[in-house]
């Protein structure tokens, strides 16, 4: 399967760090984020690797060339930061079957494997990864709504009033229709093509997306904090993966 890694934020609140960096560089112990990514698309089988870079963007291509573990890497830019399913549509070109989505600014230790099982079955269209969260916090998230069988009947971005406080986590597994989708969104308030936008155009179109429930720990590194929170993790191992329903993000 196909993988795509988001990697052309700047990271403006994880300054200082990202001062000399793209925001994907940044090291978490001693490994930088978009290396953990990397590490678990191989692992999941990834047979090609495309990196949407932009800020920059010579510091991730000098780094790790044209392959990453024997796999094949290309690199698509966003010229502009103008959200995640307008990142997307700079690899549309290169993706002909269902293919692998992460986000390039998250940490995994979770059921990643249960995402890519579950769009390989012929009945789903997309599929992804989703945690609970505080219900203080959802409103900071993409939140997702379900139905009793699993599938996901609305996404809301960052919405005032979440309407549940299960939150996607950034590893989406998508079929090529998404494309489609992202071609349609509108701006947001925010100025951005969202990705949660370009969900909800696929559900109510007919689609099928299921939400799998995350078994582990997953970090957004989005401050300072939060590295030094997803160090502490990675050092105490498979004892933190045990307490994994805890509700930090």
């Amino acid at each position: 399967m196909q993988a795509v890694v988001i990697a052309a934020g700047k990271g403006t609140r994880l300054r200082p760090l990202t001062d000399d960096k793209p925001k994907p560089l940044v090291e978490v112990d001693g490994q930088p984020i978009l290396e953990y990514c990397l590490d678990e698309l191989v692992e999941l089988g990834a047979t090609e690797l495309y990196i949407v870079v932009g800020y920059k963007k010579e510091q991730i291509i000098t780094r790790y060339g044209d392959a990453y573990e024997g796999v094949p890497i290309t690199y698509c830019h966003q010229r502009e930061p103008l959200g995640i399913a307008h990142a997307l549509l700079t690899v549309e070109e290169h993706i002909d079957d269902d293919f692998m989505l992460m986000l390039g600014d998250n940490i995994f230790r979770a059921n990643l494997e249960d995402v890519v099982d579950r769009q390989r079955e012929d009945r789903a269209d997309a599929a992804f990864l989703v945690e609970e969260v505080p219900w203080d916090e959802a409103s900071r998230y993409g939140v997702c709504d379900t139905n009793d069988y699993g599938e996901i009947t609305a996404v809301v971005e960052k919405p005032d009033d979440p309407p549940s406080n299960l939150v996607m986590t950034g590893f989406y597994t998508f079929s090529p229709a998404i494309f489609h989708a992202c071609h349609l969104v509108q701006p947001s308030d925010r100025g951005e093509y969202e990705i949660s936008d370009a969900i909800d155009l696929l559900i109510h179109s007919g689609r099928t997306i299921d939400a799998v429930r995350m078994d582990g720990w997953r970090m957004d590194i989005g401050y300072p904090e939060d590295r030094d929170r997803a160090e502490e993790r990675l050092q105490d191992g498979e004892q933190q993966v045990a307490s994994a329903s805890d509700g930090e993000n």
